[in-house]
């Protein structure tokens, strides 16, 4: 089969094409036909990282996380699939998994779901990894009807999941961004925008909350930005990050009493605990898409998959606005 390989990494190793072996069927799996798989800073952080990372496959490797495509064969014990199920799921693309920039891989039953029926390939490859830590964090907060939620980066893979996410729960909504293209995705999406570049923390906390604070935050920025989710948020609030890599103070959090919960959705993948809960994210999310209250954002370019270091290239470069994919 056709994959895009890795022989090194670093910031300048190209993909190259080569002819692998196609995977071998094991109990608990399913092989997919890959239709198209999406581009996440995971995976550009892996390419460039490399070995640094303790998540990152052995050479040469094999990436992309995401994916969506038709189950080929069905493994022993496998009841929930069949043959020709139009499926998406996270399931590959680092430690010992192989990933989605292949024209066939090898995915454990429990990390995947049927794809929404309402979506082609394209728009399901761009959903599995953002909206189940979309989906993960909103749970983890406890966020519920009548809550005033902030989305910090509303515009991004994650953000405009749980922008969406939220507002199917009830909550009001607002999120965070800059410049005249993602302001319009976040009021595109039923928020109400915020931009960082131009309005103070304690500016639209007073004018959106009454300068009580929002009830939950959704940090998809962390780093220094934790301190300006810190100060949005009400006391006892809840804060959400899925970008904990950094040292900061935590008094801001201590004297409002926050609670704060990292998620890093990729540790069923890594530790092999709690798939199960992957793949009913997914069923949830596919109900939600094709009931209407929830749609994937896509950027304007298109790649196939020889094109996979441009896909890369456009990711890394910050232009893209929604989530860049690579059809196979």
């Amino acid at each position: 089969m056709k994959t895009m390989t890795l022989t090194s990494y670093g910031p300048d190793a190209p993909f190259i094409e080569t002819d692998t072996p196609r995977p071998t069927l094991q109990a608990g799996h399913v092989i997919v036909r890959v239709k198209a798989t999406s581009v996440n800073t995971i995976d550009t952080m892996i390419k460039d990282i490399g070995n640094d990372l303790p998540l990152s496959p052995a050479l040469p490797a094999v990436l992309g996380m995401d994916f969506a495509g038709v189950i080929e064969e069905v493994g022993e014990g496998v009841t929930q699939f069949s043959a020709g199920d139009e499926v998406y799921g996270c399931a590959g693309g680092l430690a010992a998994l192989q990933g989605a920039l292949a024209e066939f891989m090898l995915a454990d039953a429990r990390l995947i779901a049927l794809k929404p029926s309402s979506l082609t390939m394209r728009e399901a490859a761009a959903l599995p990894l953002v909206g189940i830590t979309a989906f993960e964090g909103l749970t983890r907060a406890g966020v519920k009807a009548g809550q005033s939620v902030l989305v910090q980066g509303g515009a991004g893979g994650v953000g405009h999941l749980a922008v969406q996410i939220a507002r199917h729960l009830g909550a009001q909504v607002s999120a965070t961004g800059t410049g005249a293209a993602q302001l319009a995705v976040i009021e595109g999406f039923g928020a109400r925008a915020i931009d960082f570049a131009s309005e103070s923390v304690e500016a639209y906390v007073a004018a959106q909350t009454g300068g009580v604070g929002f009830d939950a935050v959704f940090d998809t920025v962390g780093g220094a930005n934790m301190t300006n989710s810190f100060a949005a948020a009400a006391t006892n609030a809840q804060i959400v990050t899925t970008v904990a890599l950094s040292e900061i103070d935590l008094s801001p959090a201590h004297f409002k009493g926050l609670s704060l919960h990292i998620v890093f959705m990729l540790l069923p993948m890594l530790q092999d605990v709690g798939r199960e809960v992957h793949g009913k994210i997914l069923s949830d999310l596919a109900a939600l898409v094709d009931a209407g209250a929830v749609r994937p954002l896509l950027d304007t370019e298109q790649f196939g998959l020889s094109e996979v270091g441009a896909a890369y290239a456009r990711l890394k470069s910050g232009k893209a606005l929604g989530k860049v994919v690579v059809e196979v």
